[in-house]
């Protein structure tokens, strides 16, 4: 892996009521790190970090980062810590064992993802195919068992990766993306700006199986600003509207949010992200950033 390179596995699951949702993500190099950011070195293979929010009455986030000592890999699985993921051919198994900050609460259980389906390929995001995208299993089944806390719920999920050979604030300014559930499949958004000005703008749309369809691109729609950091989070649907459901994450230089809105003639409900690098950059932000990232040695 390059230095400065980086690998994420990406999980994210709503539960059927509505009432419980998931972000899993797995770094190898960990992008959002300020200790990566600030070192000299930029070896990705000691800044791995596992992500997990969970999203409801009891919400939990935690992320710490660990170093090469801590990372153990093969064809199928990885594991970073007390925290793994399992790929059997089928089922993605993951079992985490993290502790939040800077308020140290316990989150331990096992989440099994279980795509509908395999898409054929990833995608490239930037002009000289450093970074590359992979929407591999945009329909899944996902079962989350928790006992720290006491959770346990069944609904839809999506998993994704992304690689790439440097850093993503020398390629981007910023992106949004977001994904939605449909009757038959689902809908995928990337649209993405880059330093030198280009841009790029995928409108995705596969069945459940991961084969990939035609779907007209969607018209720009605005939403609000976050209520706390003032993140912009624009996106796009098939009549150009749009609105915030619930906002999962209200950070600095991120956003998550629950959307409503039209895709492929379909009302849905996408999970949405907007990033902002220039933001990731910010050196006041790279000064907080370790309060809800701590990094453990060994």
């Amino acid at each position: 892996m390059a230095r400065g390179g980086y690998v994420w596995w990406y999980v994210d699951a709503l539960s059927e009521d509505g009432r419980h949702g998931l972000t899993v993500i797995a770094f190898i190099g960990s992008v959002f790190s300020p200790y990566y950011f600030l070192n000299a070195k930029q070896d990705p293979f000691n800044h791995c970090a596992v992500n997990v929010v969970l999203y409801g009455a009891d919400k939990r986030f935690t992320m710490t980062e660990r170093n090469a000592r801590s990372l153990s890999r093969d064809a199928t699985s990885i594991a970073i810590g007390p925290s793994s993921l399992d790929w059997d051919g089928s089922v993605l198994t993951i079992r985490l064992d993290e502790r939040g900050a800077p308020i140290p609460r316990r989150l331990r259980g096992t989440v099994r993802v279980r795509p509908r389906g395999i898409t054929a390929q990833p995608f490239t995001l930037d002009s000289h195919g450093l970074h590359r995208w992979w929407p591999m299993a945009p329909s899944c089944e996902v079962e989350a068992a928790f006992t720290a806390p006491e959770l346990g719920w069944r609904g839809n999920g999506y998993f994704d990766t992304n690689d790439g050979d440097g850093r993503l604030e020398d390629s981007f300014a910023d992106w949004t993306w977001c994904r939605a559930s449909l009757k038959r499949g689902s809908a995928i958004l990337y649209d993405v700006r880059r330093k030198d000005g280009s841009g790029q703008n995928l409108t995705l749309r596969f069945d459940a199986d991961g084969s990939r369809r035609d779907m007209r691109p969607p018209l720009a729609a605005e939403l609000p600003k976050t209520r706390f950091w003032k993140m912009p989070r624009p996106t796009r649907s098939d009549d150009g509207r749009a609105s915030v459901v619930e906002t999962f994450e209200d950070t600095p230089f991120y956003a998550r949010s629950l959307l409503a809105s039209t895709l492929d003639g379909e009302a849905v409900r996408p999970v949405h992200e907007s990033l902002s690098l220039g933001r990731f950059r910010n050196p006041a932000v790279q000064f907080m950033l370790p309060f809800r990232m701590p990094r453990r040695i060994g």
